[in-house]
């Protein structure tokens, strides 16, 4: 049923002295987690190696140790999906609208729309972050677990069990990040937890913790230690809107991981119906967000 006269009645009338329904919209914010990559392909594929282990002691006049298990471990699939919204609006309702500007077939929150879709498939990729997706397989667990498989064992990027958000287990994460993360060869590498992600609940925990000039909660005259760790938690934190979860929490390391493949760009197209003159507007867009690096990101869904 296209927009018709009787749903736009008092816009074909004059006085009226304004035109609500449009509001200011939320900056994009999946760019501050995830790295938007421009696709050429149906299908986007990155694969997961293992490079060389430890180097061993060689003793004299012996044979020196061989490592030949580098090699492919995992496959990280990323297929795009489409995105499409349209409405129609008869010739009348274009006609005799008195108020073109504000509500019209070229400004009627198609580029809203889209832009908010953006953010709810971006931040879907946390908000189901524990559930394993077939469609991705990776390392064959969830984006975020407590058992990611590397050669000879385990690597967490979850803690056990989930923990609220509090100095104890932001520090605790850092720590978590820095010694305990590892190549698939088990070489420890430089990963840092530099941004923390909370939902809009968390905001005023989130302040305290970065802001206080000394040890948050407590009456000693402690230095607030998140501030002043060495390499960690340079970038703050970041309230992400589109968290579902009123109690999760996730910090983004320095290294890469999630990312979101751009396909086609967003798009509008118009035609008239030949048989009805109605107007057909129609939006367009083509992407997909997705993770290759489980070490991109820590998290954890505590209930309280």
């Amino acid at each position: 049923m296209p927009v018709a006269l009787s749903q736009i009645k008092d816009l074909l009338l004059p006085g009226l002295w304004g035109i609500d329904g449009r509001y200011p919209m939320i900056e994009r914010q999946w760019p501050q987690i995830f790295k938007p990559v421009d696709s050429n392909m149906s299908l986007e594929r990155r694969a997961a190696m293992r490079f060389l282990g430890y180097a061993q002691v060689k003793n004299e006049g012996g044979p020196t140790a061989t490592d030949n298990n580098s090699g492919q471990r995992f496959i990280y699939n990323a297929q795009h999906f489409e995105i499409g919204l349209m409405y129609a609006i008869t010739r009348p309702a274009i006609d005799d609208n008195l108020y073109k500007a504000e509500f019209g077939p070229n400004n009627d929150g198609l580029m809203e729309a889209f832009k908010e879709t953006e953010e709810v498939y971006a931040a879907n990729i946390l908000n189901t972050a524990t559930t394993f997706n077939t469609a991705t397989q990776g390392d064959g667990v969830s984006l975020i677990n407590t058992a990611h498989p590397i050669d000879g064992g385990t690597i967490a990027n979850q803690p056990s069990p989930d923990v609220s958000l509090n100095e104890t287990s932001l520090l605790n994460s850092a720590i978590t990040i820095r010694s305990t993360w590892k190549t698939n060869a088990g070489l420890k590498i430089h990963a840092r937890g530099q941004k923390l992600v909370i939902p809009a609940s968390l905001e005023p925990i989130g302040a305290r913790l970065f802001r206080s000039e000394l040890r948050v909660g407590t009456g000693n005259n402690d230095i607030n230690a998140i501030r002043e760790m060495e390499q960690s938690f340079k970038d703050g934190y970041m309230v992400y809107d589109y968290l579902s979860s009123n109690f999760a929490w996730f910090v983004i390391t320095n290294h890469p991981g999630l990312v979101f493949f751009q396909r086609k760009a967003f798009e509008t197209d118009m035609s008239v119906e030949f048989s009805t003159d109605n107007l057909l507007v129609k939006g367009y867009q083509r992407y997909v967000p997705s993770y290759y690096d489980w070490r991109h990101i820590y998290g954890t869904f505590p209930t309280s």
